[in-house]
């Protein structure tokens, strides 16, 4: 089994910029094709795990969050030849939530801070969780990583600062608080070693 960094998507790689309507309105974090990068060139596996409830809110279609990953995968390649090796998304959103499209509105363990993107890609991609990372900006992206036994890292980018004040969603336990993503990679290879 490899070991992997799953890496949220809006505040971790991408600016975050709410719900984007425009796919040229997603722009990387300065620095994060090369951390990005740096994860390819030691050959640990990358992944992107994102809950993306945009199609369940009815704001756009799936193939929009596509035409997005497509867009992102294109600029970490462009700015650094950086990839991920495998993408996870959960479109789906339960109508307490807000859900009103009845394709994408109902319950699933896909939706951060429950585990299915994470059991998904490891029996897929043959992952070791207990010894992967994962990082993200929100509380949920924390719980999440130890909800399935990883170590989470909260990135103090997009939501990080404000879910460090308390500010926003809950407060959590990161294992490590990282200023960007840069900073986390840096901490992260130090346990690959």
């Amino acid at each position: 089994m490899k070991r992997a960094v799953f890496l949220d998507r809006d505040g971790v790689l991408n600016i975050e910029a709410g719900y984007i309507h425009q796919v040229e309105d997603l722009h990387l974090i300065p620095g994060v094709a090369q951390a990005v990068r740096r994860l390819n060139d030691k050959q640990i596996f990358c992944c992107l795990v994102s809950n993306q409830s945009g199609p369940a809110r009815n704001y756009y279609p799936v193939s929009h969050v596509e035409a997005l990953h497509k867009r992102l995968c294109q600029l970490l390649e462009n700015e650094a030849g950086a990839k991920l090796d495998a993408l996870y998304y959960c479109p789906y959103l339960s109508e307490a939530e807000g859900g009103t499209n009845p394709e994408f509105t109902r319950y699933t363990t896909w939706r951060k801070p429950n585990t299915g993107m994470l059991v998904a890609a490891a029996w897929e991609q043959d992952l070791d969780l207990r010894n992967s990372f994962m990082v993200g900006d929100k509380a949920t992206d924390v719980d999440m990583a130890h909800n399935a036994g990883c170590t989470g890292i909260l990135v103090q980018t997009g939501y990080g600062e404000s879910v460090l004040s308390g500010k926003y969603q809950h407060h959590t336990k990161p294992d490590f608080v990282a200023a960007n993503l840069v900073v986390g990679v840096d901490w992260i290879l130090k346990h690959f070693d």
